[in-house]
């Protein structure tokens, strides 16, 4: 009887501790930070700590911002594109290492990925009204675009712009970076999963309350906002697209979209969207607009030859390439 009764105790025991459990507690906010709508969504053993996740990753993009952002004017690369030619100026270690990543990626991608591009994106004038330039205009923009101008001291952690009229801007690879160090604020801050998004640069940990995990759905390059190609499920992944549609003007029946090539100065020409799934934000944001550019061939085969680093590419004429490793994970729409 005694050892029955402990049986008992000892059941009701589990079953008093396992109702004591509380439930996950997700909690989404969105804000208006570099440039775009950034939605965060964290998970955490509690409301209270869910709140505090949120906040941290929010106010840590916000500090980046102030970094980063070619639209502040007191910020650091601000302060860098005004002294070009000039003299070098000593940056914060995460601007540096931003900077760093760039180079690292623009290598990767055989120059497909130029951070110094600004003086030709300014020409073209995609993000206003629209305007192509003439060939002569853009070729005498070409010393003020070449990279290897961007001279970074590791030494000082210092930038140095060897050209007057240079301007660099990470807004190709910045989100993805901001992605990646808000969900490290985040786990700090206590969260057990989230979800961080700067427009297309996503970056996810840990699972949902329901031990689900996280869907995105790849934006069909021609088909109305919302209209989605495929989904993947990402966990402890960071994805992000660089697409033909996102920015652009039509003239004469052509389509003239902001994703330029360094070695023509006019729009990349052979893909429609690029979607690069990797383990951290930064190398998934650099790598797709650099592959867009690259093109499906070369572009395929630089993402089968890094590790844990997968694509979807949808070339000119709408046709759809997957590499190797999402082609049992991922679910394209009929």
């Amino acid at each position: 009887m005694g050892r029955m009764q402990n049986i008992l105790g000892l059941c009701f025991l589990i079953l008093f501790l396992a109702g004591c459990q509380s439930t996950p507690h997700l909690v989404k906010r969105s804000q208006m930070l570099m440039g775009t709508v950034v939605f965060v969504t964290a998970v955490g053993a509690d409301e209270k700590i869910a709140q505090r996740a949120v906040k941290a990753g929010l106010d840590e993009i916000r500090r980046l911002e102030e970094l980063l952002s070619t639209w502040i004017s007191t910020s650091e690369l601000s302060r860098v594109n005004a002294a070009a030619g000039r003299k070098s100026i000593q940056v914060s270690q995460e601007t540096f290492e931003v900077l760093t990543r760039s180079l690292e990626v623009a290598k990767l991608t055989q120059g497909g990925f130029n951070i110094a591009l600004g003086p030709a994106v300014n020409a073209w004038d995609v993000s206003g009204e629209g305007h192509v330039p003439s060939q002569e205009k853009l070729e005498a923009l070409r010393p003020q675009i070449e990279l290897s101008n961007v001279q970074l001291d590791e030494t000082t952690r210092s930038v140095w712009l060897r050209r007057p009229g240079m301007s660099i801007d990470v807004g190709g690879i910045g989100k993805g970076y901001a992605a990646d160090l808000a969900a490290r604020v985040m786990r700090t801050a206590g969260a057990t999963a989230g979800v961080v998004a700067l427009s297309g640069d996503i970056k996810t940990f840990g699972r949902m309350p329901d031990t689900q995990r996280f869907v995105f759905g790849i934006q069909h390059p021609r088909k109305e906002q919302g209209q989605v190609l495929g989904r993947i499920e990402l966990e402890d992944e960071a994805v992000s697209t660089a697409g033909d549609y996102q920015r652009y003007f039509m003239k004469d029946g052509v389509r003239f979209h902001h994703i330029l090539d360094p070695k023509t100065l006019h729009p990349a020409q052979g893909c429609q969207s690029v979607t690069v799934i990797a383990k951290d934000g930064v190398m998934a944001d650099g790598l797709d607009t650099g592959i867009f550019v690259m093109g499906p061939d070369k572009g395929m085969a630089l993402i089968e030859s890094l590790p844990d680093v997968e694509g979807v590419i949808v070339d000119r004429e709408g046709t759809v390439l997957v590499s190797s490793g999402l082609k049992n994970r991922l679910s394209l729409e009929p």
